[in-house]
């Protein structure tokens, strides 16, 4: 006999592990398909303090915090050589009356972290092997995997990155475009302590962005020219510390790398629907932009939190009617983070004078006027409102 559950969850990254820990948690009879990965994951997530306290509301102990970096202050500095180039711009995150805008964290801890939570939670069984086919049918979905099993769910919600096949099996059609750039991800040790600071400096090729990571050590990531990026991996890495110093203008004193670079294309992707029928995209499913502003992975938590509200409202009864309920529940916010991250990292390779002025006025503005500088903190962290309060008052009327 098929086994049935109240939510799938197709797709076993950081997104897919807090839906299905946090479905659990909703007392819902919970299957997540999380095939294991062999590569492991060096990155790092900056977790906004919102959704540091989505976690910890999900049970998530707050010892995690002591992997993990404290990211009081971020500062933006304009490294063009353009004619027109802003005041450096410094958010500190006591002005909003915040501990820290959020931590820094490797991927790979807090992946354990999550599934560690999810091997403790009886109502979620994981299922460690990729999904096959899905299919759609009046009273619910099926899951093929590739083993051979099936699965039925009245729910289905893919979190299966940027080439889901939960959006494919939905109908479900998307956008995507690519940027002239390639990003160098990596982490290093330094000489000088970092006061938990991320220093962001704008340059014609994009964004360099160093982010704490511990006690004089930081994760990179570096936006650069195809080109460029093909020479840096030619670099041992003594050379490539020597450049990451350089860039640094020796704020940091000495540089050694200390983790394996990872090279990865600048590219976006939205999908044209968020959730259709029984079905919801979560994380990268949905959304994908380049890494700029700590946004991917804060975004996919607004999209679990979102998820939980109307899991709550159409879970029993109305299951055929929460896609398209997240999907107008989500437009706003995932329209306004993609589209404000694509303005701003083509803005820098724009070297055109009208464009430069708007970039000009508006960080000078932020620099110059609190009250501006601390709404736009507020909005970076949490968008509109805190994503763990009120979400039910932003759904009515989806029935």
């Amino acid at each position: 006999m098929t086994p049935r559950f109240d939510v799938i969850v197709c797709g076993g990254g950081l997104a897919g592990a807090a839906a299905a820990l946090a479905a659990g948690r909703s007392a819902k009879n919970v299957a997540l398909i999380a095939p294991q990965n062999p590569i492991p994951d060096g990155r790092t997530t900056a977790l906004m303090m919102p959704s540091v306290r989505f976690l910890k509301q999900l049970g998530i102990d707050s010892d995690f915090l002591e992997q993990a970096a404290p990211l009081k202050t971020m500062r933006i500095m304009d490294d063009t050589g353009r004619l027109l180039r802003p005041p450096p711009l410094t958010f500190r995150a006591q002005e909003i009356s915040e501990e820290a805008f959020g931590y820094n964290i490797l991927n790979g801890e807090l992946q354990k972290i999550l599934m560690h939570a999810l091997h403790n939670e009886e109502r979620v069984t994981v299922f460690e092997v990729a999904a096959e086919k899905i299919t759609h049918e009046e009273d619910g979905v099926r899951v093929a995997l590739e083993d051979g099993a099936q699965l039925d769910g009245s729910i289905l919600a893919g979190s299966d990155g940027r080439n889901s096949l939960v959006r494919r099996s939905a109908g479900i059609s998307s956008r995507s475009w690519s940027y002239p750039q390639t990003a160098i991800v990596l982490n290093f040790d330094h000489e000088y302590d970092h006061d938990d600071t991320s220093n962001e400096f704008h340059t014609p090729a994009g964004p360099f962005t160093q982010v704490p990571l511990g006690r004089h050590r930081s994760s990179l990531v570096w936006a650069m020219s195809p080109p460029d990026a093909d020479e840096r991996k030619q670099d041992t890495d003594d050379v490539l510390g020597q450049h990451v110093e350089e860039r640094l203008h020796s704020m940091l004193g000495k540089v050694k790398i200390t983790s394996e670079r990872g090279f990865f294309p600048f590219s976006g992707l939205i999908a044209n629907q968020f959730g259709k029928g029984r079905s919801v995209l979560l994380g990268e499913a949905g959304h994908v932009f380049p890494p700029i502003g700590a946004q991917g992975f804060n975004l996919g938590l607004r999209d679990v939190s979102i998820f939980m509200d109307l899991l709550r409202q159409y879970g029993t009864g109305g299951e055929s009617k929460i896609g398209d309920a997240f999907d107008r529940g989500r437009r706003s916010d995932v329209g306004s983070r993609t589209y404000g991250v694509d303005i701003l990292n083509r803005s820098l390779l724009n070297g055109f004078l009208p464009v430069q002025m708007a970039r000009y006025a508006g960080m000078t503005a932020l620099a110059h006027i609190p009250p501006l500088r601390a709404f736009a903190m507020r909005e970076g962290m949490s968008p509109g409102q805190s994503m763990l309060s009120g979400a039910a008052k932003r759904h009515q009327g989806f029935g």
